[in-house]
């Protein structure tokens, strides 16, 4: 062989076993082990007027893990500073299904939600409620209210749909 080939393979095997080590040191893929297929039920959740996918796996709430048949995790209500999902309880519009205050790619977006529930005032005809800005400006004028549930949920939100 001449020195050009060998020089050649001593820097191909240099440049093979630098990109090994920096894929295995951080940001490659994790060694998960082998991959297999589950069921899980999804639910749909409006944020900025479309729905997206998403699934429950924990909460904070002991009484609600219990009753979603989900994980109770009490160290999630140590987290501060998640992102809001509305709940809307009591008489609501036909068709209303829960709002997030983020989504993935956005700059606030994480899988731990704030539980937020909305009421409507008394009077007050419901309407699809589908924008965390829509809720705050109702809320502001008096049509519903704002109950913050001390309750941190791990929901992913696991399809977009624009």
């Amino acid at each position: 062989m001449s020195r050009k080939v060998i020089t050649g393979v001593i820097v191909a095997v240099v440049a093979l076993t630098t990109a090994v080590v920096a894929g295995a040191a951080g940001g490659g893929a994790l060694p998960l082990g082998p991959v297999s297929h589950a069921s899980q039920p999804t639910y749909l959740g409006y944020y900025d007027g479309h729905k997206d996918t998403f699934l429950v796996t924990d909460t904070s709430d002991k009484a609600q893990a219990a009753a979603m048949h989900i994980n109770y995790s009490p160290e999630l209500k140590t987290v501060k500073g998640a992102p809001r999902q509305f709940f809307i309880m009591g008489k609501t519009a036909p068709g209303q299904i829960s709002v997030f205050g983020s989504e993935p790619g956005e700059d606030d977006y994480n899988p731990l939600w704030e539980e937020i529930a909305v009421k409507w005032k008394a009077g007050v005809t419901p309407v699809i409620l589908h924008q965390d800005d829509q809720i705050d400006a109702l809320a502001k004028a008096g049509k519903l209210t704002e109950t913050d549930l001390h309750i941190v949920l791990n929901a992913p939100i696991t399809k977009v749909t624009k």
